[in-house]
């Protein structure tokens, strides 16, 4: 069976869908690095903080002074351009992947599953062969020109696919979420939008939204997998997508889920409809090599179970969030809440509160109260602060938050010291609180 599979994967077909989505993915990736820049969130995000907050780890890692993350994100556009045209492809896929990552690591104010999801595409993109088709690369002769590649190309998607469909799927099946709880909080700002705006106001429409995302993200991935039904299922993707950069306003992300949709249809389909030209690849049989075979086996493996790990840490994660990144829970909880900050003097004993406007952006503000690896950091941060200026002290946080219109609680314990603990990256944080119940 495994050489079967390795026979699957490793013969060699037309490369049309590979060569389609790097044209797809080197423009969205374009879109995303110079719109970030012309909306204002590059300077929202990295210049007006004093410091972001990154993945737990590196703290170390922050922004370039002045308008260095405006240049930063210029030369991140360019290379996702020369993607685009195939230009220094393996370069510039170097230099993009390594630009983006450093910026998904270095803030998590904005966290975003299409950030997570564009690292994984960007180094898929680094490692396979599409530029060597379309490309300016194959114009000028910097590579081989070739019209085919291992299937294995285009299935990496299609099983990417499938695990962030499904899981999204699987983490909706929650009672909030079937509830209509979210939307419901989140489509009561959008009443002025043109046309819809009073149909999302709907209580019926509402359900509908919450039922229907369950139903889609379960079940387009079969839907676009087979032939009689790939076309409703291509018309549903769009219209899907297309409701949710609408209302949700989230980037690029549905856009790209659209341009993913070209792996499902026969390369020769696509060579026809978007390159004009026939040029008949028959399969030539190969064998995906044994090392292949086995990376990517281990990386699906850790995308299989990076999702589900929440369950082996104790709590609620739409809660408290222990397991919440990396998982593919995609706009699932609504949180509200308030925070209020204070250190202690060992010495003296004396407490005063911390003005969070002076050492935090109104966009941290918001996020911290309801997230609390960002607490512990910014705990971290204080402590470390008031260290240098000759001073022991504890920090406490008092932090209330209602998840999903569900009565506020605390989330973490008010009388731990919270600069004095380690982060459990892989368990649960005894400082942060647990309920059977939000009611």
């Amino acid at each position: 069976m495994l050489q079967s599979a390795r026979t699957f994967l490793g013969t060699e077909v037309d490369n049309s869908p590979l060569v389609l989505f790097r044209i797809v993915f080197g423009f969205l990736a374009a879109a995303e690095s110079f719109g970030a820049i012309a909306t204002g969130w590059v300077k929202k995000t990295f210049i007006i903080p004093e410091f972001t907050f990154t993945m737990i780890g590196f703290e170390w890692l922050q922004p370039i002074e002045d308008n260095g993350m405006i240049i930063y994100f210029f030369v991140m556009g360019v290379a996702a351009l020369c993607i685009m045209l195939g230009l220094f492809y393996r370069a510039s896929s170097f230099v993009f992947l390594s630009m983006w990552t450093v910026v998904y690591i270095m803030q998590k104010t904005h966290y975003n599953n299409h950030y997570y999801l564009l690292v994984l595409l960007s180094a898929a993109m680094l490692l396979l062969p599409a530029h060597k088709s379309k490309s300016l690369d194959a114009h000028f002769g910097f590579t081989i020109a070739k019209e085919s590649c291992a299937r294995v190309c285009h299935y990496f998607f299609i099983i990417q696919i499938l695990i962030v469909y499904v899981y999204a799927s699987i983490h909706k099946m929650n009672w909030d979420w079937l509830d209509a709880r979210p939307i419901s909080i989140w489509f009561q700002y959008k009443s002025n939008y043109w046309l819809i705006g009073p149909l999302l106001q709907e209580n019926w429409f509402q359900y509908a939204i919450a039922w229907g995302g369950v139903i889609y993200d379960g079940t387009i991935f079969f839907l676009l997998l087979h032939p009689k039904t790939r076309k409703v299922g291509f018309v549903l993707s769009i219209f899907f997508n297309l409701f949710n950069s609408f209302v949700f306003q989230i980037g690029i992300f549905p856009y790209l889920m659209i341009g993913l949709t070209v792996f499902f249809f026969p390369p020769d389909t696509i060579r026809r409809v978007f390159f004009k030209k026939k040029v008949k690849i028959y399969p030539i049989r190969k064998q995906l090599s044994s090392v292949w075979t086995y990376l990517l086996a281990v990386y699906f493996l850790i995308q299989l179970v990076l999702p589900i790990r929440h369950h082996l840490i104790d709590g609620d994660v739409g809660f408290t969030e222990e397991g919440h990144r990396l998982s593919w829970r995609m706009m699932l909880r609504a949180k509200s809440g308030y925070i209020n900050v204070s250190i202690e003097d060992k010495n003296t004993g004396d407490r005063e509160r911390i003005n969070l406007k002076s050492y935090l952006s109104p966009d941290q503000q918001a996020a911290i109260a309801g997230q609390p690896d960002m607490i512990w950091q910014f705990a971290q941060r204080l402590k470390k602060e008031y260290k240098e200026e000759g001073k022991d002290v504890a920090v406490y946080a008092d932090a209330k938050v209602s998840l999903n219109g569900h009565k506020r609680k605390a989330l973490i314990d008010k009388e731990v010291d919270i600069a004095n603990v380690r982060w459990d990256t892989f368990k649960h944080s005894y400082w942060i609180l647990t309920y059977d119940s939000y009611d």
